[in-house]
């Protein structure tokens, strides 16, 4: 599909029949319409609209005015000083501290790997309860005052070697999640403090840089520059062996679907979180919403973050699974793996499977983002 829209930008349209079909702002509606439904994942349906463009109901205005000039100023400060406050007690408490170097040296880059995760200690014992604390507290101005907890019955939901019954459970080497939102870095934080997956540039941010080292980020880049580079799914697979083995080792969180829905689906999983064959911890998170959803699907980042903070309550629930030990078969073969756990989190927070991935998102984007003349492609081909 990819291939044919970039036929369409090589060769545009010319004569009267190769025009797009929409010749009217209700054409356009019904063709968006159209598109929401075929690419449902990502299709935003709460009262701000496609891309949280509207149109907005006068009352609707009103809040937003009111809320830009009282809630938004407030919210903004209170969470740059709690960015700030964090930010200095990593600093503090990693001064005269050799970061841990896991990876390997490449020419003209730093290091693969280099954290404060591995550091032991009261040190990191402080690091990682006002990480907890103040990421709670980040939650908190943000909206979500209070977020329930739900703990499905183990019995319904363990594998099939019953290994949940053992006196000394296995210590789960990945924690997996749904993605909704760049919300849900902030919620896993407060809960587990877990190393999340980061680009490389990351670790180089003002601010953000120091805390995603404390965190223990495993940085990323998607092309070798050596022979002996390990990869994404290498440099994983070690970290959540790592976590399986040593207890004190960070716990490791990852987004198995590789990008983020409207909450309302699930997709297919990427089986880096599953090629270790260690058991995993499955967390579903959902919000609820009247108005605004926190979902960050075809909306700006900066739109996204104005229409949070103008609304005064926001909601989140969590459905905390049990920790899933795979079975041999699953050992064996990650797709049935990650193919299992999938369903069982669909299941439990009542999601809808999906079979579409990043390359559909990104085609769904490029054509609410004004190119509409790929949206001909929808209306003279069934897939």
């Amino acid at each position: 599909m990819e291939s044919e829209l970039k036929d369409m930008n090589s060769n545009p349209p010319t004569s009267k029949e190769e025009r797009p079909l929409l010749k009217s702002e209700s054409d356009v509606s019904a063709a968006i319409e159209e598109l929401d439904k075929k690419f449902a994942p990502y299709a935003r349906t709460d009262l701000y609209g496609t891309m949280g463009l509207g149109p907005f109901p006068a009352a609707e205005k009103a809040k937003l005015a009111v809320a830009m000039v009282t809630l938004v100023p407030v919210r903004f400060i209170l969470a740059m000083t709690i960015l700030l406050l964090y930010y200095l007690v990593c600093r503090v408490f990693t001064l005269f501290s050799s970061p841990y170097r896991g990876g390997e040296e490449e020419e003209e880059e730093e290091v693969v790997q280099e954290d404060y995760a591995h550091m032991g200690g009261w040190r990191r014992t402080v690091i990682v309860r006002c990480g907890r604390f103040l990421s709670r507290v980040l939650l908190f101005v943000f909206g979500f005052y209070w977020i329930p907890e739900s703990c499905p019955d183990p019995e319904t939901t363990s594998s099939e070697e019953g290994e949940t019954d053992k006196e000394e459970p296995e210590r789960p080497g990945v924690i997996v999640s749904n993605h909704v939102s760049y919300l849900d870095i902030l919620y896993h934080m407060s809960a587990s403090f877990p190393s999340f997956v980061a680009k490389r540039s990351v670790g180089k941010l003002p601010l953000v840089g120091l805390i995603s080292k404390c965190l223990g980020c495993v940085y990323v880049q998607r092309e070798a520059k050596s022979p002996d580079f390990k990869g994404v799914s290498g440099t994983v697979n070690e970290r959540v062996r790592e976590a399986h083995k040593n207890k004190s080792a960070p716990t490791i969180m990852l987004f198995p679907e590789g990008t983020t829905t409207n909450g309302d689906y699930l997709l297919t999983f990427k089986t880096g979180a599953f090629l270790a064959g260690t058991p995993v911890l499955p967390v579903i998170l959902k919000y609820p919403y009247e108005r605004f959803s926190a979902a960050w699907d075809t909306i700006s980042g900066a739109r996204h973050v104005l229409f949070l903070l103008c609304q005064f309550v926001n909601h989140l629930e969590v459905i905390r699974l049990p920790v899933y030990y795979p079975s041999q078969e699953e050992k064996d073969n990650p797709k049935l793996y990650a193919s299992n756990v999938r369903k069982l989190m669909a299941s439990e927070g009542n999601l809808i499977l999906s079979d579409l991935g990043l390359g559909d998102k990104r085609i769904y984007h490029a054509t609410l983002n004004g190119n509409l003349s790929h949206l001909r492609v929808f209306h003279q081909k069934e897939e």
